[in-house]
C-alpha cells in the first residue's frame, strides 16, 4: 500500500501530502483507516481518500475537508467490516464545500468524472456500495436513560458509538459543520437489518451547521435524525431505497428548503417521524419546525414497490409542516397515527390534538389516491385536519415547473409561472421569532433560482432543466396586499393583551368573513361576517376568554357567489 503521513510535530497536526488527483497503481487513493484520524486532521483537495472499515473521529479530533475533495468507501474490508465516517461525541468535523467545489462521500467504484461508470437502473449496483456518514452528539434524546447507541454498533465493545447527554444534555452541542456536501452511494449493511442512512445525525445539538447537503441513492433512509436539536436547510434527499427524511427520539429544531424525489420504483415515505422509541411517551417529544418543503414521489401511477405516502406520524411524534408541496405520490399524503384509546393516549394524534403536530398552508396534487380530503388523508382525524380551511391547504396541483425521474433535463423543481406556490397571501409567516427562517413569498423549498444547481449529483449528472427561471406574479405593494384594493392590515397592537384592532380595505361591495383560528386550526372566533360596501373598516376585536398563544386571523371577500380574495395573519395574544 502506497501511503506518505508527515506529521508537523509543532502543531499536533495530520496534513496529507499533495498527490495527483488520477488514480492509478502507481498513484492509489490515499487509504484511511480508524487509526490514521488523529488530533487535528485535514484532507485536501488535491487527494483523493479510500476510507477503510469504520472511521471515528474521536473527543477531542476535528477533521477538516477542504473545498472540491472527494472522499471514497470500501464496500468492504478485508476483515469484512463496512466502512462509515463516524464523528463520536465530542468530535468534530468542519467539511465547508462551495457550490462550485463541493465535498464528495461517494463509493471506491465511483470515478465522480464518469457519469455512466454506475447503472443507476439497478439496485444492487447503484446503492449501498458503502456506509454513511454518522455525526452522534450530546444533545437531549428521549430514551429512558438520555442516551442510546447507534444502530449497527454494540456499545459495549464500541463506547464510541454512544450519543445523547444523558442526564445531563447539551442541546447547543457543536459536531462541526457540514455545507456543500453531496453523499452518494451508501447504505451498506452495519447490522442485522440495519442499513446505514446517507447522513445520521443522533443527538446532534443546535451548535452543528447542516446546510447544502445531498444524499444521492442511499439503500436505506436519506436523512435519520435520532432526537437532538440541530438546525438544517437546504436538503436534498434524492432516490433513496426507503425513506427520505426519517426522525425518532424526540428530534427537534428548526428546518428550511428540504427536497426529496423518489425512484419510480423503490421508496416507501418521504417523511417517517417516529416519537418515542423507550419510551414511546418518552420527553422531549418529536416537534421539529419543517417549512419550505417540496417532497416529489415516485408517481402517482406507479406500481409495485412499498406504500408510497407522502408523511407519516408515529409513535407519539409531532411535527409542523408550513408552506411545503407534497406532489405525484402513489398512495395518501399524510396519515396520523391513532391507537386504540384502551392502550393509552400516547400516539401522534395526541399530539395534535395538543398543539404538537400541524400541517397548515401546504400545497398537495397529483395523487394516485385521489384528490379529496378524504383520499388523501389516510384516516378520519387526517381528512378532517385537510378539510378545515382554517388550516388553509390546498389540494391543487402545484404546477411545478418540470417532474422528472430521469437523465434527461427534465427535472424543475421551481414554481411555474402560474403555480398557486407564488400566491402570497396563502402564505404563513414564520411560526415564531427564532431568527432561523428566512421570509419569503413562496410554497415549497425552490423559488425563482434552483439552489440544488451546480453543486448536487442531481446536477452533475443532468437531472435538472435548463430552461430559463419562472417569472411568478408582481408582488403587490407593501401594505397592499392586492393590485385592486382589497387588503387586510397587521392588527394593531401585536402583541396585544385584551383587545386589538383589525384593519381592512374593501374595493367593491362584498361579503365578508373575518375567522380567528389557534394553531391546531380550530375556529376560535368570528370577527366579521356581514355585507360590507366599498370602504376601509376597523374591527376592535376582543380576546378575554382566550390565552395567551400564536393565533391567526382570516379574511375571505366573497361576491356573486365566488370567494375572490383570502388574506392569512398571524397575532400574539400576552396577557
Amino acid at each position: 500500500m502506497f501511503r506518505w503521513i508527515s506529521i508537523a510535530l509543532v502543531s499536533s497536526s495530520l496534513v496529507y501530502p499533495v498527490l495527483a488527483k488520477a488514480q492509478s497503481p502507481a498513484n492509489p487513493a490515499i487509504t484511511i483507516t480508524d487509526a490514521d484520524i488523529v488530533g487535528n486532521t485535514s484532507f485536501t483537495s488535491d487527494n483523493t481518500y479510500l476510507l477503510s472499515g469504520l472511521v471515528f473521529v474521536e473527543d477531542g479530533e476535528t477533521l477538516t475537508i477542504e473545498a472540491g475533495t472527494v472522499i471514497k468507501g470500501k464496500s468492504t474490508t478485508i476483515e469484512g467490516e463496512d466502512t462509515a465516517l463516524i464523528v463520536a461525541q465530542g468530535g468534530r468535523i468542519i467539511a465547508d464545500g462551495t457550490a462550485r467545489n463541493p465535498i464528495i462521500f461517494t463509493a471506491e467504484a465511483d470515478d465522480v468524472d464518469d457519469p455512466d461508470d454506475i447503472l443507476l437502473s439497478s439496485p444492487t449496483a447503484s446503492r449501498g456500495l458503502w456506509g454513511g456518514v454518522i455525526l452522534l452528539g450530546r444533545a437531549s434524546i428521549n430514551t429512558a436513560t438520555g442516551e442510546n447507541n447507534i444502530e449497527g454498533i454494540d456499545a459495549t465493545t464500541e463506547p464510541r458509538g454512544i450519543y445523547g447527554g444523558g442526564s445531563n444534555p447539551d442541546d447547543d452541542d457543536d459536531s462541526g459543520v457540514l455545507r456543500y456536501v453531496s453523499i452518494r452511494h451508501g447504505g451498506a449493511v452495519i447490522g442485522a437489518d440495519n442499513e446505514i442512512n446517507g447522513l445520521t445525525m443522533a443527538g446532534v445539538g443546535r451548535g452543528t451547521t447542516i446546510e447544502h447537503v445531498e444524499v444521492f441513492y442511499n439503500q436505506d433512509d436519506g436523512f435519520e435524525w435520532f432526537g437532538g436539536t440541530v438546525n438544517t436547510r437546504y436538503l436534498i434527499s434524492a432516490f433513496a431505497g426507503d425513506d427520505a427524511f426519517d426522525y425518532d427520539e424526540g428530534f427537534r429544531g428548526e428546518h428550511q428548503f428540504w427536497f426529496s424525489i423518489q425512484d419510480p420504483s423503490l421508496g416507501d415515505h418521504a417523511g417517517e417521524h417516529d416519537g418515542g422509541t423507550d419510551p414511546e411517551d418518552g420527553r422531549p417529544y418529536a416537534r421539529p419546525t419543517i417549512m419550505n418543503a417540496t417532497y416529489i414521489g415516485r408517481g402517482a401511477s406507479s406500481t409495485g414497490g412499498k406504500d408510497n405516502n407522502a408523511l407519516i406520524f408515529r409513535d407519539n411524534a409531532g411535527g409542523m409542516y408550513f408552506n411545503s408541496i407534497f406532489t405525484e405520490f402513489q398512495g395518501h399524503a399524510l396519515s396520523i397515527e391513532d391507537l386504540d384509546p384502551t392502550r393509552g393516549a400516547q400516539d401522534s394524534k395526541a399530539r395534535l390534538d395538543a398543539g404538537d403536530l400541524a400541517f397548515r398552508y401546504n400545497i398537495l396534487g397529483r395523487f394516485g389516491a385521489g384528490s379529496s380530503p378524504a383520499d388523501l388523508g389516510g384516516d378520519f382525524h387526517t381528512t378532517e385536519l385537510l378539510a378545515n380551511e382554517g388550516n388553509a391547504n390546498r389540494i391543487t396541483d402545484p404546477l411545478l415547473q418540470g417532474i422528472s425521474w430521469n437523465r434527461n433535463l427534465g427535472l424543475d423543481p421551481r414554481p411555474g409561472n402560474t403555480s398557486p406556490a407564488w400566491d402570497a397571501s396563502r402564505l404563513m409567516e414564520e411560526p415564531r421569532n427564532s431568527g432561523f427562517f428566512t421570509d419569503v413569498d413562496y410554497a415549497g423549498a425552490f423559488g425563482t433560482e434552483n439552489w440544488a444547481d451546480h453543486w448536487s449529483a442531481l446536477a452533475a449528472l443532468g437531472y435538472f432543466s435548463t430552461a430559463p427561471a419562472p417569472m411568478p406574479p408582481e408582488p403587490a405593494e407593501p401594505g397592499v396586499d392586492a393590485p385592486d384594493g382589497f387588503s387586510l392590515a397587521q392588527n394593531s397592537p401585536n402583541p396585544f393583551g385584551m383587545a386589538t384592532n383589525i384593519d381592512y380595505t374593501v374595493s367593491s361591495t362584498s361579503h365578508i368573513l373575518i375567522e380567528v383560528y389557534n394553531l391546531l386550526g380550530q375556529r376560535v372566533a368570528t370577527v366579521v361576517n356581514d355585507i360590507r360596501l366599498p370602504g376601509h373598516y376597523t374591527e376592535r376585536w376582543e380576546a378575554r376568554h382566550l390565552s395567551s398563544g400564536v393565533y391567526f386571523y382570516r379574511f375571505e371577500a366573497t361576491a356573486d357567489g365566488r370567494t375572490a380574495h383570502v388574506f392569512n395573519r398571524k397575532m400574539t395574544l400576552l396577557k
